[in-house]
């Protein structure tokens, strides 16, 4: 299994969106590099669900449910998407600020490539953030 991280501006999609629809389309990555993690991601993958723009924090999981496939929102082609499934919200949101503060996750894509939507973490990296979720009260 692999880790990932997904971005998304609350205003498109939130996490109170995620959780009342349970399964929806990861659609609308305009990226090569986004698309190509895209790609990468299997069937019960692990993924963070994180709000950008508004609020900077991880909300939750969700996991990976479909294959990569067709983006019908892209009339170019090049684009595709996977299907997403909520799975919990983290006991404790994480901050973008929190993040950057901690040592273990200074390698992380979201600090590295900010303007990355779809990343890959290692486990270390997702162990260390559960853990903070589950401290940061």
């Amino acid at each position: 299994m692999a880790y990932w991280l997904v971005k998304s501006e609350p205003s498109s999609w939130s996490w109170n969106d995620q959780t009342k629809k349970k399964i929806t389309h990861w659609d609308g990555v305009r990226n090569f590099q986004a698309r190509n993690f895209l790609k990468q991601m299997k069937i019960g993958d692990l993924v963070f669900f994180y709000h950008s723009i508004v609020g900077k924090k991880i909300m939750g999981i969700v996991k990976v449910c479909s294959s990569y496939k067709d983006d019908p929102t892209d009339s170019t082609g090049k684009f595709g998407m996977v299907d997403m499934e909520y799975v919990e919200p983290l006991q404790n949101p994480v901050t973008l600020e929190k993040i950057k503060n901690t040592p273990a996750l200074i390698e992380l894509p979201l600090i590295k490539q900010s303007r990355l939507s779809v990343m890959p973490i290692t486990a270390s990296q997702w162990e260390t953030i559960i853990n903070i979720s589950k401290n940061n009260h």
